[in-house]
């Protein structure tokens, strides 16, 4: 019934639902969080022994599990012969496939800024004169993006609060693929009536900087990339061998500078 829906959209469960649904039918409709991690295995294990393939299976943990927690399930999975396990810890994304009825979402909150970050600075010519646009990474990838307009003007206020709220945006996950989307193509009328321009906007400068960025370095900063060459071929991290770098994933080497 439509009032059956609503309640169990708020509930998330029909276990204590005994004003609607018959205690036969609660035993039979149990929800993930419901089962046990212990049984979560068990029942994974129980494919895995008629099967010759790898089962996959999640096993939900609660918000508190410890890692001495996922430590008993590996080993119990290890035991019952699961050739691979798969586990989510509640809540410990910013955002989730699963929730428990109609909780309220996590919001999102930006990791802290690190001491020192590396990056790049690039020129580019706006209808206001020059723009130079910074794109800085940490270790988790792209953290920040910095502006600053040359003498000529512009609108200095405007490109530094959407310089903090992609900065903010991307320590807090989103994905950078979207940030490009929403700034790319935004117009100036600034840009759009001057000869030497080379965007369309600051805003369309940024993303455009931030994807030369990471057509070049991936989410690895300039020096991180410096060191760790990455193979023409396919893609892999290559190794130093003899004076020589080697991908050991398809056989790729290149001797000298």
């Amino acid at each position: 019934s439509e009032k059956l829906m609503k309640v169990l959209a708020k509930k998330g469960c029909v276990r204590d639902l005994d004003n609607y649904v018959p205690e036969k039918a609660r035993k039979v409709f149990v929800s993930a969080h419901e089962v046990s991690p212990t049984w979560h295995i068990r029942m994974q294990g129980a494919f895995q022994e008629f099967t010759d393939n790898a089962v996959s299976k999640t096993v939900n943990l609660q918000e508190d599990s410890t890692v001495e927690d996922v430590e008993k399930l590996y080993l119990l999975a290890y035991e019952l012969g699961c050739k691979g396990v798969t586990i989510y810890r509640y809540g410990s994304r910013p955002s989730q496939v699963l929730y428990r009825g109609h909780e309220k979402r996590r919001t999102l909150v930006p990791r802290e800024r690190e001491k020192i970050t590396k990056g790049m600075t690039e020129k580019v010519k706006i209808g206001c004169g020059n723009l130079y646009i910074t794109v800085n990474s940490d270790e988790e990838g792209i953290c920040e993006v910095f502006t600053a307009l040359g003498r000529a003007g512009g609108c200095p206020s405007q490109s530094e609060a959407t310089s903090r709220l992609i900065s903010l945006g991307l320590r807090s996950g989103i994905d950078i693929g979207e940030i490009i989307e929403q700034l790319r193509g935004i117009r100036c009328m600034s840009s759009i009536r001057s000869r030497q321009a080379e965007v369309l906007s600051c805003p369309d400068a940024i993303a455009r900087a931030i994807e030369r960025y990471l057509e070049y370095y991936g989410d690895h900063a300039p020096e991180e990339k410096a060191n760790n060459t990455f193979c023409p071929d396919c893609g892999t991290r290559m190794e130093m061998e003899g004076g020589c770098r080697v991908c050991r994933s398809c056989g790729f080497s290149h001797c000298g500078p």
